[in-house]
């Protein structure tokens, strides 16, 4: 089935890698690990906008359900489709229990129902970190999430990242000053234009979001505009429109800049044509692409959202990204850019030489499984040199051949070295105990 990706051993240890490494940075900085629940109400999930015709609907948890909802009509079930949404909704339920800001990571499935193609999967993994406030949220973290992924994103066998970084504030306030009545829709044909080209932009700018074709051209012009310093706000101003909404996202976006200035040079740039076409975003909005892989569009995307939870009485904004972390593997597993050590954990397997002896063979597993090192038992007890093959086969470096226990032989099947070994005190290099995940110019 196309758009359900499944790894091969040797795949899913780069995946496992690189799951471990973003969950460990995360930790570093202070977010929380939460899971929620797979299925949502679809009045849930329809809250995001456009993309809520790709939910995956779940016919007979549906058809089983039997509570109303509160108007008094069934409510469907879908499968969430990206970890946002369900987010909010935990928020909201968990609020008297959880201490704000909240800083939650979430590693998890999601589904979207599109047409698969490189790097767009109906099923795939998310990694999200978010920081969540009760009524208000200071924008230095609208500064600090970038950095944090950044770091995270350096960690992996992957090229230099590019985060670009825009603010809603900005072209909503632009929109308005140039008289464009649906900035909405405005914002929704913007974040196409890397997609569909200028022209397409402007046609569509025309018939979707009712503007002249003067404003259409005003909108490009300030789509064009990047820039990584504070200089690219003097170039917006440049273009004649003026609100206070504009000013406000300009000065938020000349202060991230110049926190990113400091804190990892070259990495964060503003892009003005980064709209990100989500009804919920409210100002900063990041989209993140691998340098030399730009085709592959972003692997990182977010932004902040004032109002997406709220029970009426109170308000949680918030600010948050999300790796794509089942395209990011696509490419980097598909371009060769980092490969596993081995395909299995086992580091030693231990020979039988005749299966009336394979509990002295079993006794020296236990002995190297009691020490931490992953260790597996030949499956029959043929001749050494088959033994060997299998294991060369499997990609486990070390045989051993049992003697009077815990005494023996350990034979390195790479080098073809040889030597005797004790079972309780014997340890394999550092580099061979577990699988490692090599760049793409390391050898193994």
């Amino acid at each position: 089935m196309s758009g359900f990706p499944e790894w091969l051993p040797d795949g899913r240890v780069v995946e496992q890698h690189v799951l471990d490494s973003l969950r460990r940075t995360f930790e570093l900085h202070g977010f929380a690990g939460i899971e929620t629940r797979a299925v949502e109400p679809l009045s849930q999930l329809e809250r995001k906008g456009e993309t809520s015709k790709e939910v995956y609907v779940l016919r007979r948890l549906q058809d089983e359900r039997a509570e109303p909802d509160a108007s008094g009509t069934e409510d469907g079930l879908g499968l969430h489709f990206d970890l946002t949404v369900p987010f909010a909704r935990y928020v909201l339920e968990n609020a008297g229990q959880l201490a704000f800001p909240f800083k939650r990571y979430q590693i998890q499935k999601v589904w979207r129902g599109e047409r698969p193609q490189d790097g767009r999967f109906r099923e795939f993994t998310q990694a999200d970190i978010d920081v969540v406030g009760a009524d208000t949220l200071p924008f230095h973290f609208e500064a600090e999430l970038p950095l944090v992924m950044a770091e995270a994103l350096a960690a992996l066998p992957i090229p230099p990242v590019l985060i670009s970084v825009n603010n809603r504030k900005v072209a909503q306030g632009f929109y308005e000053a140039i008289g464009l009545a649906d900035v909405e829709a405005a914002l929704r044909v913007i974040d196409k234009l890397d997609k569909i080209g200028s022209d397409a932009v402007v046609e569509s700018l025309q018939t979707e979001a009712g503007a002249t074709a003067d404003q259409a051209r005003a909108a490009l012009e300030l789509a064009a505009i990047k820039g990584d310093d504070p200089s690219v706000a003097d170039r917006v101003r440049a273009l004649g429109a003026r609100s206070e909404l504009l000013d406000e996202g300009l000065d938020e976006l000349v202060r991230l800049l110049e926190a990113a200035q400091q804190a990892s040079p070259g990495t964060v740039v503003a892009d003005m044509s980064i709209a990100r076409g989500l009804d919920y975003y409210t100002g900063t909005v990041y989209e993140t692409t691998l340098v030399g892989h730009e085709n592959l569009g972003s692997i990182c995307s977010g932004g902040r959202y004032d109002s997406l939870a709220s029970d009426g009485k109170r308000t949680y904004p918030g600010v948050g990204l999300s790796i794509g972390v089942s395209r990011l593997l696509t490419r980097v597993l598909g371009r060769g850019l980092a490969t596993a050590s081995r395909p299995v954990p086992t580091a030693v397997l231990v020979a039988v030489a005749d299966e009336a002896d394979r509990a002295s063979s079993d006794r020296v597993a236990r002995s190297l499984r009691a020490r931490g090192i992953p260790t597996d038992v030949a499956p029959t007890a043929a001749k050494f040199g088959k033994q060997i093959r299998y294991a060369d086969r499997r990609g486990i470096p070390f045989v051993w051949f049992p003697g009077e226990h815990p005494a023996g032989e350990v034979k390195d099947i790479r080098s073809g070295d040889q030597a005797p070994a004790d079972a309780e005190t014997w340890q394999p290099p550092a580099a061979d105990l577990w699988p490692r995940v090599l760049g793409q110019d390391e050898p193994r």
